[in-house]
Protein backbone atom coordinates (compact mmCIF):
# COMPACT_ATOMS: atom_id res chain seq x y z
CA UNK A 1 0.00 0.00 0.00
CA UNK A 2 2.73 2.31 1.08
CA UNK A 3 3.97 1.99 -2.94
CA UNK A 4 1.10 3.51 -4.30
CA UNK A 5 0.65 5.98 -1.79
CA UNK A 6 4.23 7.38 -1.63
CA UNK A 7 5.91 9.38 0.03
CA UNK A 8 6.44 12.42 -1.88
CA UNK A 9 8.23 13.51 -5.17
CA UNK A 10 11.21 13.84 -2.74
CA UNK A 11 11.69 10.44 -1.85
CA UNK A 12 12.68 7.97 -4.11
CA UNK A 13 11.07 4.42 -2.05
CA UNK A 14 11.45 1.23 -3.50
CA UNK A 15 9.47 -1.89 -2.17
CA UNK A 16 10.94 -5.48 -2.50
CA UNK A 17 9.22 -8.70 -1.35
CA UNK A 18 11.54 -10.74 0.22
CA UNK A 19 11.67 -14.76 0.70
CA UNK A 20 11.97 -16.34 4.53
CA UNK A 21 14.92 -17.47 3.09
CA UNK A 22 18.52 -17.86 4.61
CA UNK A 23 20.58 -17.80 1.48
CA UNK A 24 18.25 -15.67 -0.17
CA UNK A 25 18.40 -12.76 2.09
CA UNK A 26 21.93 -13.16 2.72
CA UNK A 27 22.75 -12.76 -1.30
CA UNK A 28 19.67 -9.90 -2.20
CA UNK A 29 19.77 -7.41 1.02
CA UNK A 30 23.77 -6.90 0.85
CA UNK A 31 22.96 -6.40 -3.01
CA UNK A 32 20.08 -4.18 -2.79
CA UNK A 33 22.02 -1.91 -0.50
CA UNK A 34 25.00 -1.41 -3.45
CA UNK A 35 22.21 -1.00 -5.65
CA UNK A 36 20.64 2.05 -3.85
CA UNK A 37 22.55 3.44 -1.51
CA UNK A 38 19.64 3.97 0.63
CA UNK A 39 19.40 6.44 3.62
CA UNK A 40 16.67 4.89 5.68
CA UNK A 41 15.52 0.58 4.79
CA UNK A 42 12.64 -0.57 6.83
CA UNK A 43 12.55 -4.08 6.84
CA UNK A 44 8.69 -5.61 7.66
CA UNK A 45 7.70 -8.55 8.93
CA UNK A 46 4.58 -10.36 9.29
CA UNK A 47 3.16 -12.85 11.16
CA UNK A 48 -0.02 -14.56 11.81
CA UNK A 49 0.18 -14.70 15.50
CA UNK A 50 0.86 -11.40 15.50
CA UNK A 51 -2.11 -8.76 17.25
CA UNK A 52 -0.21 -5.97 17.23
CA UNK A 53 2.10 -3.98 14.85
CA UNK A 54 5.72 -4.76 16.87
CA UNK A 55 7.99 -2.24 16.61
CA UNK A 56 11.75 -3.61 17.16
CA UNK A 57 14.57 -1.63 18.71
CA UNK A 58 17.22 -4.45 17.57
CA UNK A 59 18.06 -7.40 15.02
CA UNK A 60 19.74 -9.99 16.33
CA UNK A 61 22.24 -12.20 14.69
CA UNK A 62 22.79 -15.32 16.27
CA UNK A 63 20.79 -17.89 17.87
CA UNK A 64 18.56 -18.96 14.62
CA UNK A 65 17.52 -22.25 15.10
CA UNK A 66 14.55 -22.61 12.77
CA UNK A 67 14.12 -24.13 9.42
CA UNK A 68 13.48 -20.95 6.41
CA UNK A 69 10.78 -21.98 3.63
CA UNK A 70 13.32 -24.09 1.79
CA UNK A 71 13.88 -26.27 5.43
CA UNK A 72 17.62 -24.20 5.80
CA UNK A 73 19.11 -23.28 8.47
CA UNK A 74 22.72 -22.16 8.99
CA UNK A 75 24.57 -24.76 10.82
CA UNK A 76 27.13 -21.80 12.94
CA UNK A 77 23.39 -20.15 13.63
CA UNK A 78 24.35 -17.01 12.73
CA UNK A 79 23.08 -15.05 10.18
CA UNK A 80 26.04 -12.65 9.10
CA UNK A 81 29.41 -14.37 9.53
CA UNK A 82 31.50 -12.34 11.44
CA UNK A 83 28.95 -9.84 11.71
CA UNK A 84 27.57 -8.01 15.53
CA UNK A 85 26.32 -9.84 17.91
CA UNK A 86 22.84 -7.16 17.35
CA UNK A 87 22.44 -3.91 15.41
CA UNK A 88 20.19 -1.38 17.58
CA UNK A 89 17.87 1.02 15.16
CA UNK A 90 18.57 4.60 15.24
CA UNK A 91 15.26 4.71 15.18
CA UNK A 92 13.23 6.33 18.60
CA UNK A 93 10.74 3.44 18.49
CA UNK A 94 9.03 4.91 21.79
CA UNK A 95 9.04 8.76 19.95
CA UNK A 96 7.36 6.43 17.21
CA UNK A 97 4.72 4.66 18.91
CA UNK A 98 3.84 7.86 21.15
CA UNK A 99 2.73 9.45 17.72
CA UNK A 100 0.84 6.63 16.42
CA UNK A 101 -1.26 6.36 19.42
CA UNK A 102 -1.88 10.08 19.65
CA UNK A 103 -3.42 9.97 15.89
CA UNK A 104 -6.50 7.65 17.72
CA UNK A 105 -6.30 4.78 15.10
CA UNK A 106 -7.58 1.44 16.19
CA UNK A 107 -3.68 0.15 15.80
CA UNK A 108 -1.99 -1.27 19.15
CA UNK A 109 1.90 -0.41 18.92
CA UNK A 110 4.16 -2.24 21.27
CA UNK A 111 7.83 -2.03 21.44
CA UNK A 112 10.34 -4.81 21.89
CA UNK A 113 14.34 -5.51 22.11
CA UNK A 114 13.99 -9.36 21.46
CA UNK A 115 13.34 -9.71 17.46
CA UNK A 116 12.49 -13.23 16.71
CA UNK A 117 15.12 -15.53 15.23
CA UNK A 118 13.43 -17.04 11.86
Amino acid sequence: ELEKLGLGDDVDLHVYEVPVEYQTVQRLIPALWKKHSPQLVVHVGVSGMATTVTLEKCGHNVGYKGLDNCRFCPGSQCCVEGGPECIDSIIDMDAVSSRVSALGLDVTVTISKDAGRY
